[in-house]
């Protein structure tokens, strides 16, 4: 049925249709006279503002309206007013909240021109606005994440075009931007990638996959290879097609670097790590020598940088034992064959310098990460009993003999390898410098076996707690040492020192009787701390410091706020000046018998820190200070002046001995030292026979032929001279005769085993042999049992000293027991 026209007129008939238009509208219109009163308000006003319409006729607009909206739409009324339209767009007030509107005032003019009133008309146009602020902040939103996208960005169109780019891809290709958008990715895509890059995005583009991802390679604007990872998605239209790709690309440049070189250094590791402690000799495909280790140094007498580059068959030369025959290299067959080539029988390698050792070996291929034969490697040892023998020696040069952990010296140049890889791969290592508290409190009330089982259950819990790849060294007394080749900055450090302490803490051999035991650590990071080997060792131990001093039981990092001598160093450095001109410092004795008949016949001075007869320090806390600042000179030159002074009361007394005094590098190399030498042997009145000065072999072979004149112009005076702790350092057994040594000190690490050691044992034998051979004396320091010392006189030793014949002594208490001889 069809609707009469009726039905679509308001009441009243078609004459009411202007106002019912006017009332309903969804719109606020209203005139307004030049009075600035309301004539006209339709309806609408009701429903959208709260206000009926009669009472707003009649009423000006300042009256009605709220002051915000008058002071943010007024000004239009008043142009309109004045006769020009005028249209606002913003905020105003829609009962309690604020709507988004578009109004127009329009003048209405009468007869004569004059305006006679305002037209208005506002709509709410809040929800488009709405809808636009979001499309702009989104727009702004996506803009900023592309261009500041800390990798490359790239939109590009289906025929790789590329429609924007952003700075970081800019910078990674070394394009501006115009010459970027130029170009198409593929133009700059490496010519052996091409395929596979066109294939990937001929499948995106046909809808086969939403997106990928892709390692290839740029090329750059200077030439040179970018390593990248590229990762597309397609972005369609309202239709359904493709519309552009959004490509992230980062470069992995470096990544792809680390993994080559991480390979190549795994490869020849895995190969030596299954040999370590053999000799190892490694060549190319054309044979020429790469490298030898220190041990395969020894067995040819060929140095690494006189082997690299030479023929495997110049460096490396073998003959049959029996026939006397050359034998073949078993390298060349190990890369000619790809395989693994063992060597037995009679083989004998010949020395650069002509002696012979039987070896046995083995050769194997070393391949790159394709697998392709670049080299080779071959492993070899010493069969000989002599060699065993040689080879135990070094060991334990570098080893500590109560633990079996590496020795500082071994420590100081795993940690110079582990930085030299750090710094090639741009890795992170950490050292942990770790003291036991209050050991010195535990050694003295339970005994020093008690002692030496802590150290070994504490030693074996940082061994079983960290990697392989990892060094755990006792450096000290009680000090030990982690060397972390690889670890994830401070934060990696931290939770294995944490575990270190709790594991520690939860285990049984933390409990000993009364005392729980803790530790301390020091921890400095590479490179973040240090650059090199010495200044981790320093920044460790001044971390450690800074832990012993707030109270132990904890760990700290280094920081460059640390001073370069921390807190409490620096207390005892104003201390030990202050006690140095009090009066504070004193010599104690400790007695040298003869081998033969326990006579005493010597005494090493040793410094002490005393007040009111309480020690103060340990030697081991203010020594180091002391030769850190300088003080070491004036301090050792008091030490020689109150040992030749006390040497010259005996001597006086009618119980000549003979005083040794012990030396640091920094006095000993001092431009005074012979003088003041000479000048305390003058004013003692003393015999110079009678005054032995101590060297370490470090300190005489640090400055070659310097010393060596020092050394001479110090036994011209009459000064005998002996080299401590023989058989710890580097010292090589031919400069003993280049130096004028009068006796060697065996170290106590060698001296504590030799009762049940047969290596230990051995060694100590035949320094004592060689020692005689060369007209020197041979003091054994440390000897604590009558076992130990009765292998010590059977094998030829001259003096001994140690627990077994008496502690260090004042020198009124010596002077008792040398006077009841």
């Amino acid at each position: 049925m069809v609707p009469n026209d009726s039905e679509f007129e308001p009441a009243g008939g078609a004459a009411q249709w202007p106002a019912h238009v006017l009332q309903g509208a969804p719109a606020l219109i209203t005139y307004i006279d030049r009075e600035r009163r309301f004539r006209f308000v339709n309806d609408t006003h009701q429903t959208w503002m709260g206000i009926a319409p009669k009472d707003m006729v009649g009423r000006t607009v300042e009256e009605v309206l709220d002051r915000w909206s008058l002071e943010h739409a007024g000004y239009c009324l008043d142009q309109a007013l004045t006769g020009e339209p005028a249209v606002y767009e913003g905020e105003l007030f829609a009962g309690a909240a604020r709507s988004y509107v578009h109004g127009n005032f329009q003048p209405d003019f009468d007869e004569h021109g004059q305006v006679r009133g305002v037209f208005t008309v506002f709509i709410d146009i809040t929800a488009r606005y709405t809808l636009e602020m979001q499309l702009r902040e989104s727009e702004q939103r996506f803009y900023g994440a592309f261009q500041h996208a800390p990798i490359g960005m790239a939109l590009v169109t289906p025929d790789a075009r590329m429609l924007r780019v952003n700075g970081s891809l800019c910078q990674m290709l070394g394009y501006g931007e115009m010459e970027l958008l130029s170009r198409s990715l593929l133009d700059l895509t490496h010519a052996d990638d091409l395929a596979v890059s066109q294939d990937m995005a001929r499948s995106l583009m046909a809808g086969e996959c939403e997106s990928y991802q892709l390692e290839k390679r740029y090329i750059h604007a200077d030439g040179h290879v970018v390593h990248v990872l590229v990762s597309v998605s397609l972005v369609r239209n309202v239709k359904g097609d493709p519309y552009h790709a959004v490509a992230q690309i980062q470069d992995i440049s470096q990544r792809k670097a680390y993994e080559e070189a991480l390979f190549r250094e795994r490869e020849l590791a895995e190969v030596t790590l299954r040999s370590i402690g053999d000799a190892v000799i490694t060549t190319d495909l054309q044979h020429r020598v790469t490298s030898l280790n220190p041990i395969a140094e020894a067995m040819t007498g060929w140095t690494h940088a006189e082997a690299v580059g030479k023929p495997m068959s110049e460096v490396f030369r073998l003959i049959d034992a029996r026939t006397r025959e050359p034998l073949s290299n078993p390298l060349l067959d190990a890369i000619d064959r790809d395989a693994i080539v063992e060597l037995k029988g009679n083989a004998v390698l010949l020395h650069r310098n002509g002696f012979e050792t039987p070896i046995e070996d083995s050769a194997a291929s070393i391949h790159d990460h394709a697998g392709s034969v670049i080299g080779g490697v071959l492993v070899f040892h010493d069969v000989s009993e002599t060699r065993a023998l040689a080879l135990k020696m070094a060991h334990l040069a570098q080893h500590d003999t109560l633990t079996g952990l590496p020795n500082r010296s071994l420590l100081q140049s795993r940690l110079e390898q582990v930085l030299a890889a750090a710094m090639r791969r741009h890795d992170q290592a950490a050292l942990l410098h770790i003291d036991l508290d209050h050991f010195k409190q535990i050694n003295d009330t339970l005994g020093h076996v008690t002692g030496d089982a802590l150290l070994r259950n504490f030693a074996s819990h940082l061994r079983s707690t960290l990697r392989n790849e990892d060094t755990v060294s006792r450096i000290a007394g009680d000090e030990f040492a982690v060397l972390l080749s690889h670890v994830d900055g401070r934060m990696g450090a931290r939770q294995l020192c944490e575990k270190l302490m709790r594991l520690w803490q939860n285990s049984s051999a933390s409990k000993m009787n009364d005392f729980n035991v803790t530790f301390s650590v020091g921890i400095s990071v590479y490179p973040e701390d240090a650059a090199d080997a010495e200044a981790m060792l320093r920044n460790a131990d001044t971390a450690l410091y800074e832990v012993k001093v707030h109270g132990r039981n904890g760990y700290r990092f280094y920081t460059p706020s640390m001073s370069e001598r921390p807190a409490a160093r620096l207390r005892i450095e104003q201390q030990l000046r202050k006690a140095l001109l009090r009066g504070d410092l004193r010599l104690h004795y400790q007695p040298k018998v003869d081998a033969r008949n326990g006579s005493i016949v010597g005494a090493e001075a040793l410094l002490r820190w005393l007040v009111d007869g309480h020690e103060v320090y340990a030697p081991d806390q203010f020594i180091p200070v002391a030769e850190e600042t300088g003080l070491i000179v004036p301090l050792g030159e008091w030490v020689i002046r109150e040992a030749c002074r006390q040497a010259g009361e005996w001597y006086r007394a009618g119980t000549p001995i003979v005083v040794a005094v012990n030396v640091a590098a920094p006095q000993f190399h001092h431009p005074e030292f012979h003088d003041a030498l000479k000048s305390s042997l003058e004013d003692a009145q003393l015999p110079p026979s009678l005054i032995e000065l101590e060297l370490t072999e470090r300190m005489v072979m640090s400055a070659g032929d310097q010393s060596r004149a020092l050394m001479q112009r110090i036994k011209d005076l009459g000064v005998s001279l002996a080299l401590d702790d023989f058989g710890t350092g580097y010292c090589s057994l031919s400069y003993l005769k280049y130096f004028p040594i009068d006796a060697l000190k065996i170290d106590r690490t060698f001296v504590r085993d030799i009762a049940s050691d047969p290596d230990n044992a051995a060694i100590t034998d035949a320094i004592i042999t060689m020692a005689h051979g060369l007209d020197m004396i041979v003091v054994a320091e440390g000897v604590e049992t009558s076992a130990q010392a009765e292998h010590l006189r059977r094998a030829g030793c001259s003096l001994m000293q140690g627990f077994l014949f008496g502690t260090a002594l004042p020198p009124d208490e010596l002077s008792l027991h040398l006077q009841t001889v």
